[in-house]
């Protein structure tokens, strides 16, 4: 992974003021979240820059060894919990903190760049934006969970400790319990970063609702920049 991810951008205005980097869920792609910027209500904001990375293609042993999209391996997982490659989810958290380099370099500090995704996504969003060395704008997590608890234990960055996240899940969750997602928001909360917990009526996806909450949060963070 010593190359740049491929990616897919999109800005809201020529003139790009903040940057938000969102991951898919195992087995997407990155086309998976392009269609709802226009639902965010950014248009009064300052320019965005949206990146949808595309995760790289592994085996993922919980799905048989299947080669598909994957931010890092699953090896095992229940109802409760998961057992998962910790040596790939630095890897990819390294791919994702090249992203947020380049977005530096092209003008935008680290303090104006969201992080956000979705599943196992938002797994990264959570292990991205909690180790970052430089403070972040914030942390969107959907349908998630901490995937390892011991790379936050040893590496949670103070510059984060405040960050706000959003966190947001379905009630009839099959693929990732709510409980999973709750447990993660509180986890978080409990560190020290101002949490905006949401609960829907959905399964494992996302809905208007969400959408609609996410760029109001979007749009506090940017105003208060």
């Amino acid at each position: 992974m010593s190359q740049l991810l491929d990616a897919i951008e999109m800005e809201t205005k020529p003139q790009v003021a903040w940057s938000v980097i969102w991951m898919h869920g195992l087995g997407a792609d990155g086309n998976d979240f392009v269609s709802i910027v226009p639902e965010l209500g950014l248009a009064e904001q300052a320019g965005v820059r949206f990146i949808f990375p595309h995760a790289p293609m592994i085996p993922v042993t919980c799905n048989n060894g299947y080669v598909m999209r994957a931010w890092y391996d699953i090896l095992e997982l229940d109802s409760i919990s998961r057992r998962v490659d910790e040596a790939g989810i630095r890897l990819s958290c390294k791919a994702i903190q090249a992203l947020i380099a380049r977005e530096n370099q092209r003008g935008i500090p680290s303090e104006r760049i969201v992080l956000a995704g979705f599943s196992q996504g938002g797994a990264m969003a959570y292990s991205v934006g909690l180790t970052h060395p430089e403070r972040l704008a914030g942390i969107i997590a959907l349908s998630t969970y901490i995937p390892s608890a011991s790379l936050l234990a040893t590496e949670s960055s103070p510059a984060n400790r405040t960050t706000p996240v959003f966190a947001a899940h379905g009630l009839q969750d099959p693929v990732v319990p709510y409980a999973l997602g709750e447990a993660a928001a509180n986890q978080v909360a409990a560190a020290g970063n101002p949490s905006s917990w949401h609960s829907y009526n959905m399964p494992h996806s996302v809905c208007m609702e969400e959408i609609m909450a996410i760029g109001v949060w979007l749009k506090a963070r940017m105003a208060g920049a």
